[in-house]
């Protein structure tokens, strides 16, 4: 991925990784939309930013995304990079039945949403200048946090996907790219953005925009801090890791 001359559209931007990364990027000179469903802060975060734009977007209907895919368009025909960000992640427990109803948002935002929105822009991004886009799963796709089974299996799903979308795509123009954070320091969860486990922002986006810049035909974004999780299947360390993650070293 080039990191200047882009049209980048973003949604799930209004907070976080997300936000972070359509500043940075613009910062750089590039277009950025960023895409949420709370219009007033969309508005609050245009006025703050000048040369931003915004569209509204709620990845979990359909509907919303064949609109904003429209609106997108649109006003910027150039476009030429969807970064799927939008996500939600919770805690469950499984033995208690309203689990269930967490895990179905789950799973329509965090697999529904990113497919839904590669159906309405991947033939566009065929016709578009350097395009590419960006999946984003999480160290947890490659070993779960059992306390968010849903969201862990969610992000495995979108690493499954991803690696089979890259080998149809082989034959277009379009790049297909999959960040994978580690735990960040942003309000995904309750009291994360206070963890001291949890990488700063500022030095995740440090990161990750350096690898864009220095690993431009890179298909995975990883920092270093993910790495653990990432390549614990391959070099054995799976077991010790999920007791980790479960609470108690094995």
């Amino acid at each position: 991925m080039q990191i200047t001359g882009n049209t980048l559209f973003i949604p799930g931007a209004t907070s976080g990784i997300g936000l972070g990364l359509a500043l940075r990027f613009q910062a750089l000179g590039n277009t950025v939309v960023i895409g949420g469903r709370r219009t007033e802060l969309l508005d609050e975060l245009v006025a703050g930013h000048p040369g931003l734009d915004a569209v509204q977007i709620d990845t979990t209907d359909p509907d919303s995304i064949a609109e904003a895919f429209r609106t997108v368009t649109g006003r910027h025909p150039e476009l030429n990079v969807v970064i799927a960000m939008a996500g939600v992640m919770q805690a469950e427990n499984l033995r208690d039945p309203a689990f269930l109803a967490t895990a179905e948002r789950t799973i329509t935002t965090n697999l529904l949403g990113p497919i839904r929105l590669l159906a309405a822009f991947e033939p566009w991004l065929e016709q578009a200048r350097n395009p590419v886009f960006m999946t984003v799963s999480s160290g947890l796709a490659f070993v779960p946090l059992p306390a968010t089974p849903t969201y862990s299996a969610t992000k495995a799903a979108i690493h499954s996907f991803t690696e089979s979308l890259r080998v149809q795509l082989a034959g277009t123009p379009v790049q297909v790219l999959e960040l994978v954070p580690p735990a960040v320091q942003t309000d995904l969860m309750p009291g994360q953005a206070e963890s001291p486990t949890a990488m700063p922002l500022e030095a995740f986006l440090d990161e990750v925009m350096l690898l864009i810049e220095t690993q431009p035909d890179a298909a995975e974004i990883l920092v270093e801090n993910v790495g653990f999780l990432r390549n614990a299947v391959a070099n054995g360390s799976y077991p010790r890791v999920l007791g980790m993650l479960a609470g108690a070293e094995r």
